[in-house]
């Protein structure tokens, strides 16, 4: 019989909490114990804690944090987290007070950009909070289209524009990055006429809509899914239509848990 080893756990401090969304915040740790966090972008982490019946149990966040160097001790650790109706990990969140901690392990996950890839583009595709691990990744976008002369589309389906996170920083990225095209898709409420977010880019629809619309190619492109598992499922198919080889079409799935 082989033993798998348990992963080691390390306290994480809240510093400070923001809301993206109604029902989404922006959590900023540091770890507790003076080490730093070497991860990849995205890599997630997991979240241990108990129930109230004293079960132990756990929630994955994908890392938003954004680094271009080595990291150093005292750096932050950022997650998004949906809160969830009745969820143990909404009232754990919720009730977490600044400088109050939490137990995570990690980074886990090879939801990461490939030093060996070769494609032209690449394409990103995201619901909810499906789009962190990609914020986490503009450092890296910002070399590879440097380096390479590649090309990004981020496809990023949100129900409202109050619900497209982190939506004002992948406008600016793409305002330095002309390699990099933002798309937002609006399920139920396009943006108001005039404002910031009303611009010629974005989509009335689901994500899953539009993907002819960039003409996916096996030579090109390498695809990443990310999100309500039924976009990443839908998705999926419709590249793989397109000819893309099933490694070049890289998946998450999230699935909202209590």
């Amino acid at each position: 019989m082989v033993c798998s080893a348990v992963p080691a756990q390390f306290p994480l401090k809240l510093v400070s909490r923001r809301m993206l969304a109604p029902s989404v915040a922006h959590l900023t740790f540091v770890r507790d114990d003076g080490a730093p966090l070497d991860y990849i972008p995205g890599q997630f982490v997991q979240v241990h804690f108990h129930y109230a019946d004293g079960t132990a149990t756990k929630r994955s966040y994908s890392l938003a944090t954004i680094r271009d160097h080595v990291p150093d001790a005292g750096e932050s650790v950022e997650i998004a987290v949906s809160y969830v109706p009745g969820g143990a990990a909404t009232s754990l969140f919720e009730s977490l007070q600044e400088g109050g901690t939490v137990q995570a392990s990690g980074p886990f996950g090879r939801f990461c950009l490939q030093p060996a890839d070769d494609n032209r583009r690449y394409l990103l595709i995201a619901t909810g909070t499906g789009v962190t691990p990609y914020r986490a990744m503009l450092p890296q976008l910002a070399d590879a289209m440097a380096a390479r002369g590649i090309e990004v589309v981020l496809l990023f389906g949100a129900r409202t524009p109050q619900e497209l996170l982190y939506g004002d920083e992948f406008r600016a990225f793409a305002g330095r990055h002309p390699g990099f095209r933002f798309v937002p898709c609006f399920s139920r409420e396009l943006p108001a006429p005039g404002s910031a977010q009303a611009h010629a880019d974005v989509r009335h629809g689901y994500v899953q809509q539009f993907i002819d619309e960039f003409a996916p190619s096996a030579e090109g492109d390498i695809a990443y899914l990310c999100g309500n598992p039924d976009m990443v499922d839908a998705c999926f198919e419709a590249l793989k239509g397109h000819g893309l080889p099933v490694p070049r079409i890289r998946r998450e799935k999230y699935v909202s848990s209590k």
